[in-house]
């Protein structure tokens, strides 16, 4: 991405408040959104509309794990540790995903397709051990269907 686009799109999101201070959180998701993470640049130009530091910028986004700072895949690939799904067996699922997929916890893949991460847990106890690809819950899972849900051919 260009930085013409990059501003630009920027822009876009930044039109939508109205440069308060207290916007930072809101202002700081918007853009993670529309990047999908949140570039070094985006938050210099974030601390110029608000009128704060960059310091504060990034130690508000550093201090919450929500926000990103290197790309992340396009599709997020989550397991969940709870204590049901630790119990029904999710490590051997987080083993065949980072076979799958040939990344860990916390990584991307280098075509930018995948993130995978770990999460304390989804609450979906009664459907453990879950993942969950994007906005699509898989319960019950197990490794043999790790790779038809990461390739799309899952029934």
């Amino acid at each position: 991405m260009t930085e013409t686009e990059l501003k630009e799109r920027l822009t876009e999101v930044l039109t939508h408040y109205t440069g308060q201070k207290n916007e930072l959180i809101p202002v700081l998701q918007a853009a993670q959104e529309q990047f999908g993470y949140l570039p070094a640049e985006v938050m210099q130009e974030i601390a110029r509309f608000l009128r704060i530091s960059e310091s504060t910028v990034y130690g508000v986004s550093t201090f919450y794990a929500q926000f990103k700072f290197q790309p992340t895949g396009k599709k997020k690939v989550r397991l969940c540790r709870g204590t049901a799904c630790h119990v029904r067996g999710v490590s051997r699922i987080l083993d065949e995903v980072e076979k799958q997929l040939g990344i860990k916890p916390g990584e991307t893949t280098s075509d930018l397709e995948y993130s995978l991460e770990t999460i304390a847990c989804f609450g979906s106890c009664a459907l453990a051990p879950v993942m969950v690809v994007g906005n699509n819950v898989y319960g019950r899972m197990t490794p043999k269907k790790v790779a038809p849900i990461l390739d799309g051919t899952e029934q």
